[in-house]
């Protein structure tokens, strides 16, 4: 495990860039408080009962403290968008090809950023050598932005923990 401070992983590919008004980078295990605040936002999006019931081991699982462990396994690759010093959104991809988290800060919704983040992910997955498909476990309020980025229905809503989701899958395509 590495430690607080250091990259996720040692990738051949490092991203931080500046595109229009974001700055892009990996995640660092530093960012885990940022990362958990911003999900948090949205974890009633995510829950079965108004009230977030039964939806305690979800919460740990997007906690800080969970958080630091993805940043600090290298089966995780995050990607985050910094607009000043706001996390403006992040994506993080679990062995290349899940697509494991995709928030994009609401001040900031509606300005591709989630797109430009999934692109960016997806070109790093392909620079890492994955040719295969690509999955998601939607949450039901995000449907029509995989859909747009091509993912297909993979499955019925599944409830479980306290929250609803949806599989999808980009197929690979073969030439």
């Amino acid at each position: 495990m590495t430690t607080t401070g250091s990259r996720a992983h040692n990738s051949e590919q490092t991203i931080s860039e500046t595109d229009s008004d974001f700055h892009f980078r990996d995640g660092l295990a530093t960012d885990a408080l940022a990362i958990s605040q911003l999900i948090s936002q949205f974890a009633p999006d995510f829950w079965v009962n108004p009230d977030g019931s039964g939806a305690d081991l979800f919460l740990q699982s997007v906690s800080e403290s969970a958080e630091f462990s993805y940043l600090t396994d290298s089966r995780y690759h995050f990607i985050l968008a910094w607009h000043g010093e706001t996390l403006a959104g992040f994506i993080a991809m679990r062995d290349l090809s899940h697509l494991f988290h995709l928030f994009v800060n609401p001040s900031f919704q509606r300005q591709k950023l989630a797109s430009t983040l999934w692109q960016r992910a997806r070109q790093h997955a392909t620079a890492q050598g994955h040719a295969g498909s690509f999955t998601v476990n939607s949450s039901l309020n995000a449907i029509p932005v995989y859909k747009r980025f091509g993912f297909q229905t993979k499955g019925e809503v599944v409830e479980m923990h306290g929250i609803a989701f949806l599989p999808m899958q980009i197929p690979v395509v073969h030439p």
